[in-house]
């Protein structure tokens, strides 16, 4: 005899839609996507029931700001995927449902169309159909706030169209014959519009939430110029000040950039000082590495005395932004072996076996002007705490745009905690990752909150290492989530193709980093004065960095490309194109050292086109095969090309056209497309 089954439980009602394939979706909902306030965001997924049911779709979204929900429909594309597109207003958490439900009423429709022509009649299926048009009119109809019916209603409400459907149902209920029940799914179709649009019925209705975090238009497209303050003094027998970087502005903003980006201004330690070149014995009057923070004056809250006071920084804010430009800070959680923090919490940092304080490593490199803070430390919520008071503090003096070095040096919990806490106060605060780490760790730390991160554009020269990894970053897996910054060169990485090919690889870069995305920076005035010498031969530290000593830059300098990067970052500000990167697409060109591709902003027709010559020595030629398609262009007609560069127009017909660049004279082509009637 056999054993007793078991009883089996029985699961929980379940609605019969099932929702799947939501984008845009990071890790299955783990980390909110991204989006830009100001700019259509289109959702998608797959909805649909067992056997051949009809369904619907629908968002429910909520803004920052907004106390009541929107319910929308989301249009059907065929084989069970359907779209919505949002446009959200504010930075801040925007929360989004898709809903999905069987729909009834079009089974009931589907089946009843098809028994009509089939010549067949069936009171149930009238009956039927008249109670889910009656209750299709009940819950369109206008409502008063007490929540009963309108008495009148203006031509802006469906109090006509309501009226419609329940004289529908009255035939519907009266029918007694196929003819009736067809007349009625004649007015029926009339009102399809309004039927598609009615709200969903909340008995059996299928949900899954989207998250995304809206930040401001700045965080989606941004040109940023980095100096150093102790770099801009007009005198070249003394160093730089906050108030001499006020005098700079007028040159940055000249030059089009949105944000200005200090190293930290904080006072620098004295003990284990780096001299120059990152010797480590400084000498008399070397003034030491500004990322080696804290001294007598303070800490992460206090100015180098050297560089003026907080009443300087405040003003300093203060002028940028009435010049369109916002000063962006360097977060450095880190010490110097004088800083506040080593005396009063030296629970905070990693000791050695001996009991002292052990100083950054990357063995075989030490920074022993540096001391790395213990993220283990027993009093984490007192560290943690006191991170967050860092930044909260330059909040409060203006600042709203932070670049973070080496955060993958420290937890993901606590970048993940503390932007939260910042976007809870002020969603629209952009936090830069100065991360050149492995691919997982850059795009965890663009999960758990950064804005942006710096990217592997630096180190990737040729055409097909280019094509590949801009593609990636425009249109790969992480494109809604991991918002690439491109930079040429930064104050730790003199480029090989910087070393190597003067001017007309300077140019190069620039053209490539500020076109093909739509956040980019470079490391000026060093930058624009092709400043390419490094400490030594294979090296990528720049020869008497800025690091480790003041500079006088002549800005005036006749080798400067200062004109280049001016009128390239003036396509930027006046071309929708450049200003995303959804669009970008690569043409090819019958020669390798010729780089070829395009930008199209759908929605004003706005289309640039750049040509790149990747080879800084000699001049290269060859065909470009444009996709025409992604130009917006028709199959064979000719159309204009304006270059902005160099200001001169050119006439292109079809697909296949020749270029010619000629390193010693112009690099680089940056095309307006201009279409007839242009």
């Amino acid at each position: 005899m056999s054993a007793p089954r078991r009883r089996v439980a029985l699961p929980p009602p379940q609605p019969f839609a099932v929702i799947e394939g939501l984008s845009p979706q990071v890790d299955g909902g783990a980390f909110p996507a991204k989006a830009i306030a100001g700019d259509p965001l289109t959702i998608t997924a797959r909805v649909f029931a067992h056997g051949h049911e009809h369904v619907r779709a629908f968002v429910r979204h909520r803004g920052a700001g907004t106390a009541r929900a929107v319910t929308s429909a989301m249009a059907p594309l065929g084989n069970d995927a359907f779209s919505a597109t949002l446009c959200p207003e504010v930075p801040g958490a925007l929360v989004v449902e898709v809903l999905g439900e069987v729909d009834h009423f079009a089974n009931w429709r589907h089946d009843a169309e098809r028994r009509v022509e089939a010549g067949v009649f069936e009171l149930d299926d009238a009956l039927v159909g008249a109670a889910l048009v009656r209750d299709i009119a009940r819950k369109l109809a206008p409502r008063t706030r007490s929540g009963e019916p309108a008495a009148s209603a203006t031509g802006e409400t469906p109090a006509s169209a309501t009226g419609e459907l329940r004289e529908i149902a009255a035939v519907l209920r009266k029918a007694r014959d196929a003819a009736a029940v067809a007349a009625a799914l004649l007015r029926l179709e009339a009102l399809e519009e309004l039927l598609a649009a009615r709200p969903p019925d909340t008995s059996d209705l299928a949900s899954v939430p989207l998250s995304f975090a809206v930040q401001r238009e700045l965080a989606a497209c941004s040109a940023w110029y980095e100096c150093f303050p102790r770099s801009t003094s007009p005198d070249p027998d003394r160093a730089g000040t906050l108030r001499d970087l006020i005098g700079r502005l007028d040159y940055i903003a000249d030059l089009g950039f949105d944000i200005c980006y200090l190293p930290p201004i904080h006072p620098i330690g004295r003990r284990a000082r780096k001299g120059r070149n990152n010797s480590p014995h400084a000498e008399a009057g070397d003034v030491g590495s500004p990322w080696a923070i804290g001294a007598e004056a303070g800490g992460h809250l206090a100015i180098a005395p050297e560089l003026g006071t907080l009443e300087d920084f405040d003003l300093l804010v203060q002028e940028a932004a009435r010049r369109g430009i916002e000063i962006a800070l360097d977060l450095a959680f880190q010490c110097s072996p004088d800083h506040p923090w080593v005396t009063e919490h030296p629970e905070w940092f990693r000791h050695r076996a001996d009991g002292t304080i052990a100083c950054a490593e990357n063995p075989p490199k030490r920074y022993e002007d540096v001391y790395p803070l213990d993220f283990s430390t027993p009093d984490r919520d007192g560290l943690y705490r006191a991170l967050l008071e860092v930044v909260r503090f330059w909040l409060d003096r203006g600042v709203r745009t932070f670049r973070v070095d080496n955060p993958h040096t420290k937890p993901f919990e606590l970048w993940e905690w503390l932007i939260t806490a910042v976007h809870e106060e002020d969603p629209g605060v952009i936090f830069l990752a100065e991360a050149f780490t492995r691919p997982a760790v850059m795009h965890r730390l663009a999960k758990v909150g950064f804005d942006q991160s710096y990217t592997y554009f630096t180190w990737r020269d040729t055409k097909w290492e280019l094509t590949q990894y801009l593609g990636e970053l425009a249109n790969g897996p992480g494109a809604s989530y991991f918002r690439g910054n491109l930079w040429p060169n930064t104050p730790d990485i003199l480029a090989k193709s910087l070393q190597r090919g003067g001017r007309p690889s300077f140019v190069a870069r620039l053209v490539l980093a500020a076109c093909s995305s739509a956040n980019y920076g470079i490391y000026g005035p060093v930058f624009e004065l092709l400043e390419d010498r490094p400490v030594a031969p294979g090296s990528e530290e720049y020869l008497d960095s800025e690091k480790y000593e003041a500079h006088h830059h002549d800005l005036d300098a006749p080798q400067s490309i200062a004109p280049i990067i001016r009128r390239v970052n003036g396509a930027r500000r006046v071309h929708p194109a450049l200003r995303r990167n959804a669009s970008l697409s690569f043409h090819e060109v019958d020669n390798e050292q010729l780089i070829c591709f395009s930008k199209r902003d759908a929605s004003t027709g706005d289309t640039i086109l750049a040509v790149v010559n990747l080879d800084p020595a000699w001049t290269q030629s060859g065909y470009v095969s444009l996709d025409l398609p992604a130009l917006g262009l028709e199959a064979d007609g000719a159309f204009g090309l304006r270059d902005v560069l160099e200001d001169r127009s050119y006439r292109w017909a079809g697909p296949r056209n020749f270029v010619m660049l000629d390193p010693a004279r112009n690099n680089a082509h940056l095309f307006v497309v201009e279409r007839a009637g242009q």
